[in-house]
């Protein structure tokens, strides 16, 4: 309470002492025996008020205990299975739960991990990957500025994401790693790493890069095969020893046949290998007749050039080449698709080629085109012209539905720059993303396609999109997911096919260790997306002709069904509309490979230093009785209590008004009783 509320109150105490006395105490013709009563009530009510009107603040201070958090991970990877370390898992959480002492000093949080971190305390041991990197980043902003140690329960062999012993630094909570698995070492050959394109190109030779290891010290020999079916296509003697214990194969494989052709790659097991599994990896190349061509024109070099050479060339059927406007007209019979980026004077006779040959083409627009000269070349949008530039967000139209876009969260991308100003369309558009100015989202597009006499056209207003697959890669650790929204943009412009009713979306092969997710569209006669439509997908596996019919769910603008859980295997299919006679039918490939499978021991100096590096101990699953006295004894991990200061109005206090309102009712009843009113 400040010193000018306490002076008000004084106040407030002396103007209520006086106006009371002078009603009841100096006034003779109202002076009687109760007078002294009367002024006192009088007091309480004047007071009262005067102090409710002042409204003084006070200070009110509650205590309460908080106990610390204990973070229960557990590592869900079928390798935990494989390692026979199911078991030993299962009883020790069962005695973490039943604990009394650690349920009375720690608040208890069970996870699972493999390749998503989940709250749960259930396990099934089946996650195809193991993401430590990922659950030490969600746990650090789970248990920001709390007390909260982890318990890690994991053989600590990880097969997707950062190294974890880097990442456990930042969690900034001590890990217990609690190791799980085998520690002796065996004697081991292994398929370490085998390197391939997706592609190649027909009559032409892909290379394949292998790298062998062995974990041993005696002199061993063994062959390194390479079959497609039946077939060897490739073998070479290896010998390895202690020293000299890996070594890198480089050879090429011819590519006769045009489509999907599938291999296993094998290093021979020596006598006696404990596991044999990890030896061998199976791969596969689809054989493509010839490239997708594209075409770069500019007359000056940008980051968003390189950008776009990047994401379309990931794709081993594309290749991208930067020409000026002059050298394209020279090679333009080599070109499928055109991007024109950020147009002026000197690509007027682009223009005219293209609108005389009805070629399909990509233009970029940012703030050093030339619009007056793009809206003289072209009858499909005119552009205002105001001289201005705005930097604009993005916003995903869910309802296009030329092609399937995937949500890249496109909103937490950086803005691009563009001029201030709408495009007007002579003819119809479909927008895919629209422009957003702060947290305004407007019906301007951003990026939009277009469909006129058997000709494809996409226009991206901005510049700067080097910016977004940089932002991408932050996002997801990858460039895959902003490199495939620009494939599908290039796919759909290179080609002038007929827009079907159904169209489906899916690999000509999947890694074993991959999710096998197929993605369909249904459109009604108009060509507008179905979203009544009923999809189901019958599945049928070429070796034993088994066959397996799945729903498909409706998830945004497209159907989807999740086919992970299929064996390895060649499979056909047929994608069928229910209520009409519709249908597409493919092929795909599930390459057997188990990541989960190839160790033998449990990675015993990686969680030894993460428990190091965190300030402390690791544990093996065999020995953990002294575990919860260490957890119970550590003064880290203490109860506190802890206090919270509230500043409460005393208009809040319901006692004072009770007090105004009885005072005023006795002075009222007294009076009455006493014929004084």
């Amino acid at each position: 309470m400040t010193t000018q509320t306490i002076f008000y109150i004084i106040l407030a105490g002396i103007i209520a002492l006086s106006l009371a006395l002078f009603q009841y105490s100096l006034k003779k013709k109202n002076r009687t025996s109760k007078s002294l009563l009367f002024a006192f009530l009088r007091f309480i009510s004047i007071f009262s008020l005067l102090v409710l009107l002042i409204n003084p603040k006070f200070e009110k201070i509650s205590y309460y205990t908080e106990k610390p958090n204990l973070v229960v991970a557990i590592d869900n990877s079928s390798s935990i299975a494989y390692l026979n370390q199911k078991e030993n898992v299962l009883q020790l959480v069962a005695s973490i739960k039943n604990n009394k002492e650690l349920t009375e000093k720690f608040n208890l949080d069970f996870f699972t991990f493999g390749n998503q971190i989940e709250t749960s305390d259930s396990f099934t041991f089946i996650e195809k990957q193991t993401n430590i990197d990922k659950a030490f980043s969600d746990f650090t902003q789970i248990y920001k500025n709390t007390i909260s140690p982890i318990l890690l329960l994991t053989d600590g062999n990880q097969t997707y994401g950062s190294d974890y012993v880097f990442s456990a630094e930042k969690v900034k909570q001590p890990i217990f790693p609690i190791i799980l698995g085998d520690t002796i070492t065996y004697t081991d050959l292994k398929l370490q790493q085998l390197n391939v394109n997706k592609y190649a190109f027909l009559k032409n030779k892909f290379p394949v890069e292998a790298i062998v290891t062995y974990n041993g010290n005696a002199i061993v020999n063994s062959k390194f095969v390479v079959t497609s079916g039946k077939s060897t296509v490739y073998s070479q003697n290896v010998t390895l020893n202690g020293t000299n214990n890996s070594k890198v194969l480089n050879f090429s494989l011819p590519a006769n046949r045009v489509g999907v052709q599938a291999y296993k790659a094998q290093i021979l097991p020596i006598e006696s290998e404990k596991n044999t599994i990890n030896n061998y990896k199976n791969f596969a190349v689809e054989v493509i007749d010839q490239k997708t061509n594209v075409a770069i024109v500019s007359d000056f070099m940008h980051p968003d050039i390189g950008a776009f050479k990047k994401s379309i060339e990931s794709n081993e059927q594309r290749e991208v080449a930067i020409v000026t406007p002059k050298e394209y007209l020279l090679k333009k019979n080599d070109f499928q698709l055109v991007i024109l980026y950020q147009p002026n004077h000197t690509f007027k006779s682009v223009f005219e080629d293209l609108k005389l040959d009805n070629r399909n083409k990509f233009l970029v627009l940012g703030v050093q085109t030339d619009y007056a000269f793009v809206n003289a070349m072209t009858t499909d949008f005119k552009q205002d012209i105001t001289n201005q530039t705005e930097a604009y967000q993005a916003s995903l139209n869910t309802n296009y539905n030329t092609f399937i876009i995937d949500d890249l969260d496109f909103e937490s991308f950086p803005p691009l720059q563009s001029s201030f100003g709408n495009a007007t369309f002579s003819i119809p558009a479909e927008t895919i993303l629209n422009k957003k100015i702060g947290s305004l989202e407007t019906q301007d597009p951003l990026l939009v396609t277009l469909e006129t006499n058997s000709r494809r056209e996409a226009i991206l207003f901005g510049e700067n999109i080097w910016k977004w697959r940089a932002q991408s890669y932050l996002n997801t650790k990858s460039f895959n997911t902003f490199d495939n929204f620009i494939g599908k943009m290039v796919q759909y412009l290179a080609s002038n096919k007929r827009k079907n009713r159904l169209n489906v979306d899916y690999e000509s092969f999947y890694q074993g260790n991959s999710n096998v997710i197929i993605k369909a569209q249904f459109f009604n006669k108009n060509y507008e997306f179905d979203v009544k439509e009923i999809l189901n997908i019958s599945v049928k596996n070429q070796d034993t002709k088994a066959t397996s019919t799945f729903p498909l769910i409706l998830r945004g603008n497209n159907y989807q069904v999740d086919l992970s859980h299929l064996p390895a295997g060649e499979y056909s299919f047929i994608v069928k509309a229910t209520n009409e006679n519709i249908s597409k039918s493919g092929v795909f490939q599930i390459l057997e490979y188990n990541i989960e499978q190839q160790f033998l021991n449990a990675n015993v100096t990686k969680l030894q230093q993460v428990a190091k590096n965190t300030n402390a101990s690791s544990y093996f699953v065999a020995n953990t009785n002294t575990l919860m006295n260490d957890l119970l004894k550590d003064e880290r991990f203490a109860i506190m209590q802890k206090s919270s200061k509230n500043v409460v109005p005393l208009i809040d206090f319901k006692y004072l008004l009770a007090l105004l309102i009885l005072s005023l009712a006795l002075e009222w009843f007294l009076r009455k009783y006493n014929g004084l009113i």
